[in-house]
């Protein structure tokens, strides 16, 4: 059982990221965190794990904890064995197996006698046989760093596990190895990740928001339909208060008018009947302060409606708003773009792939290339696009217009601010003005158009190029996408997604997200 209660968090440089969290989570359950980047998802699990201390509140747990971090970074001098946390009890059980009798191996050990085949039973389940536990972490890939921590729920027996992104650097093999086990393990999961079918498995669904922390009793499907009802709610909600206020607006301009009707009787009646000037004027600025008093109470109560409506569209989701205006590519579909015969690369005298790659890929395909981590996906993309040439075979390719998006989102100068690379998609040459008014659709705010590229994070570099697409009169023959969905939060995923289902060129991505190739609408597999 996890109990935080009234948990506020600031950061060193004195901004509050959340205020008075409360959340319960049973023994045996299985929970998501989710929430835009920037919410406090990672920080929340970090706060679990005791990384970090809040700046108040209280958090009991029962049992004990298994924290799988994100980043690896502070871990890549450590052994490997040190990052499974039983670095002490092997040196121990090695002392005991020597013949040592010191009673400090035997409180290490704690009866342990089986750690060394257990640990390797957990490496072996994660595809890590023969995997040295004394060679540092910095020696691995991304993706065996990942199944190494993975490994130590197998090997440290928790009670609470806490995932944080578990599946970024994980193949395909190693994700299903993931949902195998959360759906079999009888521990308290808490996750937080990107990965909807990971997130599938879990019973609860935790929302961080700027409002606080909502709770949706279901998986992530769930979640989503119910996400779907609050957004239609919202919008009925918004055209409500649309027609109240343009109600209110037609009663207020009836009034006046009425009002005004009859003041302008009442004075004619005045005039004919010889009032005195001076009860005239008096009469006068009476009719002035009702009018003035009855525009003001009109006033109020449209103001009243306006900030409502303000704060209605103000959480209608992004997302609607951002959508990438792909023109036809000109393209026939089928036409050849690509022809590649019996390619092969050659790292350190050895060729790549067990045998040579036959590869035809045609306009208007949307085709996935798939295989473990080190099976050469990137390295074929590279072929492809000519940065580099095979060691045997031939590839042919037609004239055509191609944009690769990898991982770190290198297409983007750095050195230029967003602005900057807004206008060099801008062949059109379209007004400043209408650029700026696309980099807002996009959330690039006037504030942010200055700002470096380098200092953008995942998301905003996604939602800067996808403007940029926007921008540009004529769409790509072709995109390649390298694990694009990596690192981004729901709600990018969600954008990417639906612009590329309207893109109607020839896509070519790597990524291991099923949920995500299933939705752009994959229709051929590459397995490398």
């Amino acid at each position: 059982m996890l109990f935080l209660h009234n948990i506020s968090y600031r950061f060193p440089n004195r901004d509050l990221l959340f205020n008075h969290i409360h959340i319960t989570i049973p023994s045996h359950s299985k929970s998501a965190l989710v929430g835009s980047n920037g919410m406090g998802k990672s920080t929340l699990l970090k706060l679990i794990a005791g990384e970090i201390e809040p700046l108040s509140g209280t958090i009991n747990q029962q049992g004990n904890l298994y924290y799988v971090p994100q980043m690896f970074g502070n871990f890549n001098h450590m052994s490997v064995a040190a990052c499974l946390q039983i670095d002490k009890k092997l040196d121990a059980l090695e002392n005991i197996t020597n013949g040592e009798v010191d009673e400090k191996y035997f409180e290490i050990l704690n009866d342990d006698w089986m750690i060394e085949e257990r640990s390797q039973e957990a490496l072996t389940y994660w595809k890590l046989e023969g995997l040295d536990l004394n060679q540092t972490l910095e020696t691995l890939s991304g993706g065996q760093k990942t199944k190494v921590f993975l490994a130590g729920i197998q090997i440290n027996q928790p009670d609470i596990i806490l995932l944080d992104e578990p599946t970024n650097h994980l193949d395909l093999e190693g994700r299903n190895l993931l949902y195998d086990h959360i759906e079999k393990t009888n521990a308290t999961v808490v996750i937080v990740s990107h990965d909807r079918a990971l997130l599938n498995l879990a019973d609860t669904i935790f929302e961080l928001s700027t409002q606080g922390i909502s709770t949706y009793g279901g998986n992530y499907d769930f979640y989503t339909e119910q996400k779907e009802i609050e957004k239609e709610a919202l919008h009925n909600d918004i055209h409500s208060k649309e027609r109240a206020l343009k109600k209110a607006k037609e009663k207020e301009r009836e009034t006046l008018e009425r009002k005004q009707k009859l003041d302008a009787r009442g004075k004619n009646k005045q005039e004919k009947s010889g009032v005195a000037r001076i009860m005239m004027n008096t009469l006068r600025n009476n009719a002035e302060k009702n009018t003035s008093k009855l525009k003001n109470i009109h006033a109020e109560k449209i103001e009243g409606i306006s900030g409502d409506l303000r704060e209605l569209r103000s959480s209608v989701r992004n997302a609607d708003q951002m959508k990438v205006n792909f023109s036809d590519s000109g393209l026939h579909t089928g036409k050849i773009l690509i022809n590649a015969e019996e390619i092969n690369y050659q790292y350190d005298e050895k060729l790549l792939w067990k045998n040579n790659l036959n590869l035809e890929i045609r306009s208007g395909e949307r085709i996935s290339i798939k295989g473990s981590n080190g099976s050469g996906k990137t390295t074929l993309i590279r072929l492809l696009l000519g940065n580099i040439q095979p060691h045997t075979g031939t590839i042919t390719k037609a004239d055509c217009t191609t944009i690769y998006i990898d991982q770190e989102y290198s297409l983007i100068n750095r050195s230029l601010t967003g602005y900057e690379f807004a206008q060099t998609f801008n062949d059109e040459a379209l007004p400043e003005s209408e650029v700026k008014t696309l980099l807002a659709r996009f959330l690039f705010g006037k504030e942010t158009w200055d700002k470096k590229c380098e200092v953008l994070s995942g998301g905003e570099r996604l939602r800067l190029l996808l403007c940029g697409l926007s921008i540009s009169n004529k769409a790509p023959d072709m995109i390649i996408l390298d694990e694009p969905t990596n690192n981004l939060d729901l709600q990018n995923v969600e954008i990417l997604t639906d612009s590329i289902k309207e893109y109607q060129g020839t896509l070519l991505m790597i990524s291991h997200d099923k949920t995500f190739l299933h939705e752009i609408g994959v229709e051929r597999e590459v397995i490398l």
